[in-house]
């Protein structure tokens, strides 16, 4: 009941935010979409010469849309992950990580709740912004609900767990804004090139690969959104693909690893006296 009542507080504080600040809200999803159509024309497209004037063209509209929608799984890891790091360092600097702390429900309830807000609010625009692209560009959606909805949550929980031990790490260790950083990028980079193909990998990168939390994630998310879970036009489930039992392994050892992190790690900083100083 706890929960519910911070998920409720949080989503009427959004709330209020966007309505109050709706241009600002709107600007962003005009300014994302024209950043990732010239992205996406610097790297996936070609010029050609078509009578005697240069004019881009894009070869492969799905190459496109895949390369799209790995950078919106990128961004949302990285906003995930960064509620973590950076989120949790301004909120200690601004005072509301001791309010929260104060709190009956504790730091671990209100993180969650703040997160779960913050994750459906950033999927939901990263849909338009995906939408778009495809219909820019040519290229087709395949919006099977069941799957989809199954893996973002599992996504979600995938990251959620792997924040938690990222901001167990800022609570303990303070200034870590250059590693968190670093974290993210390397998590953006891998959501965006991440491809059946890393079968071909070296077994050591491969199991790395598997091990962090966004990889299994965006070869599922793209294969069911892209490619419309068909392999050489037979269809196959992603329930099936190996991926998917890969990122149901993640998701259940990093939360129980990042939480448990996380816990020990904020009692050693209130028992040090250090939960607030950064």
């Amino acid at each position: 009941m706890g929960f519910v009542l911070v998920v409720k507080a949080e989503l009427v504080r959004t709330f209020i935010i966007m309505r109050r600040y709706w241009f600002r809200t709107l600007t962003g999803m005009v300014i994302s979409y024209g950043i990732l159509i010239m992205m996406i024309v610097g790297f996936v497209g070609q010029r050609d010469a078509i009578d005697q004037q240069v004019a881009v063209r894009l070869t492969d509209p799905e190459k496109a849309t895949n390369w799209a929608l790995g950078f919106i799984i990128g961004m949302f890891a990285f906003g995930i992950v960064g509620m973590f790091s950076q989120g949790l360092q301004a909120m200690a600097q601004n005072g509301q990580l001791e309010q929260l702390c104060m709190s009956p429900h504790g730091l671990v309830t209100n993180f969650l709740a703040r997160t779960v807000v913050g994750a459906v609010s950033n999927i939901l625009s990263s849909a338009i912004l995906i939408w778009l692209i495809a219909k820019t560009f040519g290229g087709t959606l395949h919006a099977d609900f069941v799957p989809t909805l199954a893996l973002l949550a599992l996504t979600f929980v995938n990251l959620l767990g792997f924040g938690f031990f990222v901001g167990g790490l800022v609570l303990v260790f303070k200034q870590t804004g250059r590693i968190a950083i670093m974290i993210r990028m390397a998590l953006f980079a891998l959501a965006i090139a991440a491809t059946d193909k890393i079968s071909e990998w070296p077994i050591v990168a491969q199991w790395v690969a598997h091990a962090l939390p966004i990889t299994d994630a965006a070869i599922c998310l793209k294969y069911v959104l892209i490619h419309g879970q068909t392999v050489n036009g037979a269809y196959s489930s992603v329930f099936t693909h190996p991926s998917f039992y890969f990122l149901i392994a993640n998701c259940i050892f990093s939360t129980l690893i990042g939480i448990s992190c996380f816990r020990l790690m904020e009692d050693w900083s209130r028992s040090k006296g250090t939960l607030g100083a950064y």
